[in-house]
């Protein structure tokens, strides 16, 4: 097993006006599972394939344990990878393809056999070993493809969207035996994916990355209580966080201009606010339906989205809301009671817990509170 460390690690594309990673600063414990998760185009497949060596690294430097592998070829940096397409030989049954590593290392059969077999039942896939990948499910492929990994018994897996290829419900399934199997096995593993729930099930840890840049690492938890900025606040979370620009006043914020709905603030979030305006951020369990119409936001419902255990309103604020803080906007969603939704053009106040209030600097996005 390894630590890994990226020390202000860069990727430059020719022709690109940013780095595709830049001066990526993260140190990854033995054992442990990370997700690096982001939009598309946020660098977080480019950060694993420069921890792979199939990436060329521009700056800074990638460190496997006590190894500097910045330029070591793939080959030499003791990792298995699992990818997106499985990348499965057509022509070879599940076993040829677990053992084939073994097989070009020049292992001897018995030891091959035994650690595919060995594998294969961990995996649940010995009923299969002789089959060739067509004759496989998608879900069955990708378990041949963790097995081939498995076997090769490396310091490191790293894992580059295993899931995309399957349906919703499989994705579900697997998901959580790929997070028990790395716990029983212990193995540091780096894992990638645009799916923030998926990231948010499996981690230890999760790195967030936009545009190149480490927005915030921490635990699940962590992130959704307490995340760093505008942008983390608004991709973790399902439905996302609602983001609200206000204007400071004397004693907190007022959302909707002139005559709208107060919010306190404590002294010691006002004084570090950079601006004379803020953006709130709430998520949609933190609000409350009241009858009450005086301090509340009111908002018109535009849909009703029962999931059964639970029950969503899509609306919007009044106007005269604005819009100027990055994310922030008018739409605001509230997670109501599924025994009694409200209809469609209904008017809802709605009443912010105050404990569950965030307040992030409506000029840089960073947290304030």
């Amino acid at each position: 097993m390894a630590t890994i460390t990226y020390d202000k690690a860069t990727r430059r594309y020719a022709g690109t006006e940013r780095p595709a990673v830049d001066a990526l600063e993260l140190e990854i414990a033995d054992g442990e599972f990370l997700v690096l998760v982001g939009p598309s185009g946020s660098g977080k497949s480019t950060a694993l394939r420069m921890l792979a060596g199939l990436e060329d690294i521009d700056d800074g430097a990638v460190w496997i344990g006590d190894r500097d592998v910045t330029h070591l070829p793939p080959r030499s940096r003791d990792i298995a990878m699992v990818f997106q397409n499985y990348a499965l030989y057509p022509h070879m049954t599940v076993a040829q393809n677990m053992g084939f590593a073994l097989k070009i290392a020049g292992r001897p059969a018995s030891e091959i056999k035994q650690k595919v077999l060995d594998a294969a039942k961990l995996l649940d896939i010995e009923q299969y070993l002789d089959r060739k990948p067509k004759a496989l499910s998608g879900g069955q492929r990708q378990r041949v493809a963790m097995g081939r990994a498995i076997v090769r018994e490396p310091q490191v897996f790293l894992m580059d969207e295993p899931l995309s290829n399957l349906d919703a419900k499989l994705r579900v399934s697997t998901r959580t035996q790929i997070a028990a199997l790395q716990r029983r096995l212990g193995v540091t593993t780096v894992y990638v994916t645009h799916d923030q729930v998926e990231a948010m099930t499996m981690g230890d840890r999760v790195a967030v990355l936009s545009d190149g840049l480490l927005q915030q690492c921490d635990t699940p938890r962590a992130l959704y209580d307490r995340p760093a900025n505008v942008f983390v606040a608004g991709f973790i979370g399902s439905p996302a966080m609602n983001l609200v620009s206000a204007k400071l006043t004397a004693d907190g914020a007022e959302v909707g201009g002139v005559g709208g709905v107060r919010v306190p603030l404590t002294p010691a979030v006002r004084s570090a606010a950079d601006g004379d305006t803020v953006t709130l951020g709430f998520r949609p369990e933190s609000l409350e339906v009241t009858t009450d119409s005086a301090g509340t936001l009111p908002i018109k419902v535009e849909l009703v989205e029962e999931l059964g255990s639970d029950a969503y309103v899509y609306g919007k604020l009044g106007a005269g809301v604005e819009e100027t803080a990055e994310g922030s906007s008018r739409n605001v969603v509230a997670r109501v009671d599924p025994r009694t939704p409200p209809g469609m053009g209904d008017t809802l106040h709605l009443r912010i817990r105050p404990d569950e209030l965030h307040v992030f600097s409506g000029t840089s996005g960073q947290r304030l509170s």
